[in-house]
C-alpha cells in the first residue's frame, strides 16, 4: 500500500517530538464551527491535521489551524482568525484559507476554488495589498499533504 504525502508528513512529525510543538487535536464540534464561520468545508487531509495536531510548529515552520472558538480574538497560528482578519484587511477571497505565512510578502492558502484530481484544494500564494485582479495565485503545492511533507522534510 502506498503511503500518501500527508501520511508521510504525519509520521515525520510524530517521530520527531523534539521538533514538534502543536496544541493538540481539536474536537469535531470546534472544527465544524470553524467551517461554518468561514463557510468552507475542509478537505480530508487538512481535517485530519486539525483532529491530530490542531495548529502549531514543527521546528521553525508554523502551520495554522484551529485553536479555539473565539475566532475574532485570537492570534497566529489560528487559521480561522487570520483568514477572517485578511478578509477584512486585504479583501482575501472567501475561497481561500490562510495556513502559512511565508515570511516574505505571501500568505499560503488552501484554495477551495482550485481543486486537484482528488478534490483536494491546491496551496496557492496570496499577496496582501495586491489588487485581486493582479493576484497570480501561484500554485505552491498540489495539496495540503504535499505542502506539509515539504515543510517538515526541510526541517529535518
Amino acid at each position: 500500500m502506498l503511503i500518501n504525502s500527508y501520511q508521510k508528513a504525519k509520521k515525520i512529525i510524530t517521530e520527531n517530538e523534539s521538533l514538534n510543538d502543536f496544541i493538540g487535536g481539536r474536537f469535531e464540534e470546534l472544527i465544524l464551527k470553524a467551517e461554518q464561520k468561514l463557510n468552507l468545508k475542509f478537505s480530508p487531509s487538512y481535517l485530519d491535521f486539525l483532529k491530530t495536531f490542531g495548529a502549531g510548529n514543527f521546528g521553525a515552520e508554523e502551520i495554522f489551524g484551529v485553536i479555539h472558538d473565539d475566532f475574532e480574538n485570537s492570534s497566529v497560528p489560528d487559521a480561522i482568525w487570520y483568514t477572517l482578519s485578511e478578509r477584512q484587511v486585504s479583501s482575501l477571497p472567501n475561497s481561500l484559507l490562510v495556513i502559512y505565512d511565508s515570511g516574505s510578502d505571501d500568505l499560503f492558502c488552501l484554495n477551495f476554488n482550485n481543486l486537484n484530481d482528488a478534490r483536494e484544494p491546491r496551496i496557492v500564494a496570496y499577496t496582501p495589498g495586491v489588487a485581486l485582479k493582479h493576484q497570480s495565485y501561484e500554485v505552491i503545492a498540489d495539496n495540503f499533504g504535499d505542502f506539509l511533507l515539504d515543510l517538515v522534510s526541510q526541517e529535518i
